[in-house]
């Protein structure tokens, strides 16, 4: 087991160094600064903000500097927020960032626990074939096509929601269903696939044989049993929400880290724009830990292998 961990807490600080160096020479290697602008800035003025930053110095030096910042826990100062380094804008955006996506983690497995099981306890009536017609429709619709469609509908037209706002539960509600559609939708058709192939192994076939109803079969013998896939894919899901918090922070006007990056992307904020992609990466490595984590105890030939 020592090891397992060990594999895999060395693999995760070999994607952080990988994401950081790679961010790193593709934001220096891309044409233009971060202070060029509609309107040129005097040469002199550039030149005195690039030895402000330490930017006239060659990469390999600028890219020694910042590893050792990042070692050292100092993610630089931002190039736009000149009162606020990088690691206080983390400090303040990333609760909330993290609110959302419990919050969406939390609406899609209540969502698709319920879809899953009525689908495959309905398999092939019109029940099984709306509820994976929604799937499709869920995983299909892109987010900002859904917040914008859901801030007309509920917030703009019929005044139940609020939108732009991140101090109430009305205001945190189409966020949490924005971000949370698409992976409702996939868990529900995974766990309805995962279930209807667990409905044909030996062991079902032997509850039945002692008189079981049907429903108890479905939720006290195959529902353990096809949870192990929907487990297994949390770690790409905790990805796609951490891309798509992106938009619905932007859409929303939520005051999460997404919705700086975006800003700091268009605004050349290069040391705002590693420490966030960091950050994020640092959060994906971690969820992937803890999925391996409680897959290896579920399975342990994945702790031999």
């Amino acid at each position: 087991m020592a090891r397992f961990l060990l594999k895999r807490i060395f693999h995760g600080a070999l994607v952080l160094w990988a994401v950081a160096t790679l961010t790193f020479v593709l934001l220096h290697v891309t044409p233009g600064g971060p202070f060029d602008r509609e309107r040129k800035l005097p040469p002199e003025v550039v030149a005195n903000l690039e030895a402000k930053y330490q930017l006239d110095e060659s990469l390999p030096k600028q890219y020694l500097r910042y590893v050792t910042g990042i070692l050292q826990g100092d993610l630089g100062p931002s190039y736009k927020y000149l009162d606020r380094g990088v690691n206080e804008i983390v400090r303040d955006t990333l609760p909330t960032s993290a609110l959302l996506g419990v919050l969406a983690i939390a609406f899609a497995l209540l969502v698709s626990l319920p879809v899953g099981l009525f689908a495959a306890y309905y398999r092939g009536s019109w029940i099984d074939r709306c509820l994976m017609m929604w799937a499709s429709f869920g995983i299909s619709m892109p987010h900002f096509i859904l917040g914008a469609v859901l801030i007309w509908a509920f917030a703009l037209q019929l005044g139940w929601f609020q939108a732009g706002r991140w101090d109430t539960f009305s205001s945190a509600f189409l966020p949490t269903i924005t971000l949370g559609a698409a992976p409702a939708a996939y868990l529900s058709a995974l766990l309805r696939s995962s279930l209807i192939e667990a409905l044909r192994e030996d062991f079902i076939r032997t509850a039945r044989a002692k008189g079981i109803k049907e429903s108890l079969v479905l939720v006290k013998h195959a529902l353990s049993h096809s949870l192990i896939p929907v487990l297994t894919v949390m770690g790409p899901l905790t990805a796609s929400l951490l891309a798509g918090s992106f938009v619905v922070e932007y859409v929303f006007a939520i005051p999460g880290m997404g919705r700086f990056f975006i800003t700091a992307v268009t605004d050349r904020d290069y040391p705002l724009i590693m420490g966030v992609t960091l950050i994020y990466t640092a959060l994906l490595v971690c969820a992937n830990f803890i999925v391996d984590l409680f897959y290896g105890f579920i399975d342990p030939r994945i702790r031999t292998e």
